[in-house]
């Protein structure tokens, strides 16, 4: 499983949306509704799966699921 379909995988189980739903370039906060919670859930396991640490000023830059993907792949 690459590092998108990992995230896919995340992104649809702790927002409850279909994995078909989620592109590249879907919107976190736009697209599926999600509040700064749900993105710091997101980071949490993104921490724990990938075995990185991700820092507040990081945070602010994933607005699409791209932006996760990159960065993850950066720092891995």
């Amino acid at each position: 499983m690459d590092t998108f379909e990992k995230i896919r995988a995340c992104l649809a189980e702790q927002l409850d949306i279909e994995p078909d739903e989620i592109t590249m370039d879907s919107n976190i906060l736009d697209d599926f509704g999600a509040d700064s919670l749900d993105l710091v859930d997101l980071v949490m396991a993104l921490e724990d799966e990938f075995e990185v640490e991700v820092p507040d000023d990081a945070i602010e830059s994933f607005h699409t699921v791209g932006d996760v993907v990159r960065f993850v792949e950066d720092h891995t």
